[in-house]
């Protein structure tokens, strides 16, 4: 089984280029996934590549469920397409299960720069939530997939790990969320900490940091184009009146990896 590996901000995921259809459970996908048992990423995205037809990528968590869409899985998707030759155009589109978006190749694939389609900002009858005697403002919105961006004075890791994974599985999340705690540096800045649906914490989401900034904007805090600052690195967000959402960021090529088939059939597996 081969695989090509990629970061965009410290965001990983490996690219399944093996010629065999992708046929594994979620089980096996977590397994390949593990950092100790396998290679180790933040998930896997299946290409989907006939001739004639739109690009498209399938996008799996490590947990095997499937993601509607991902920021930094696009951005790298769109650096493996360019590395291969498969696209000829440094304009392009790409099909995910969360919409259609356009997507420009720079600085010789090292930057890729993504139409990320619309902010929808969700109306909820609960807006708050209790946990362990704080109260936290929620604040819904769709990137094509389900984001929930709360502000707080200072967010760290620790608060992510806690609190993350008890609002991913709030009732009024029937999908799960993904998960953004948010500081307003300045009216250009954001500081974001993400607790991925499906994933865990993770070091950088591009999805989250359209959210984050979208969010931001609506209610006045930022201006059109806002740095989101993380973790794993800077992911540079433009909107536009119609929160129509603009995503540039950084990949990085990591290598080529074969994967053989005793990790998958381990007597502890």
């Amino acid at each position: 089984m081969q695989f090509s590996k990629y970061h965009a901000a410290g965001n990983d995921y490996l690219v399944y280029t093996a010629s065999a259809p992708f046929c594994f459970t979620e089980q096996e996908i977590s397994r390949i996934c593990d950092r100790h048992h396998g290679l180790g990423s933040d998930g896997i995205l299946v290409p989907l590549i006939n001739s004639g037809e739109m690009l498209s990528v399938d996008i799996y968590n490590t947990d095997g469920s499937q993601a509607e869409k991902s920021g930094n899985g696009l951005r790298i998707f769109c650096r493996y397409l360019w590395d291969q030759d498969i696209v000829e155009s440094s304009h392009f589109k790409v099909s995910t299960k969360g919409g259609v978006v356009s997507c420009q190749v720079l600085d010789v694939g090292k930057r890729i720069s993504i139409a990320m389609g619309t902010a929808r900002f969700i109306e909820t009858t609960e807006s708050t939530c209790l946990i362990d005697g704080t109260e936290l403002l929620l604040n819904p919105v769709s990137m094509g997939n389900p984001h929930c961006v709360i502000f707080v004075a200072q967010p760290t890791e620790i608060l992510a790990r806690n609190l993350g994974p008890i609002i991913e599985n709030l009732s009024i999340f029937p999908d799960r969320t993904n998960v953004q705690f948010v500081r307003v540096i300045d009216r250009k800045n954001l500081e974001v900490q993400i607790w991925e649906r499906g994933v865990g914490y993770t070091l950088s989401s591009g999805t989250s940091s359209c959210a984050a900034a979208a969010v931001s904007r609506k209610l006045g805090l930022v201006d059109a184009q806002v740095a989101v600052r993380m973790p794993g690195g800077v992911i540079n967000i433009e909107l536009d009146n119609d929160y129509h959402v603009l995503m540039q960021g950084p990949v990085c090529k990591v290598g080529e990896y074969s994967l053989d088939a005793e990790c998958l059939v381990q007597e502890d597996f």
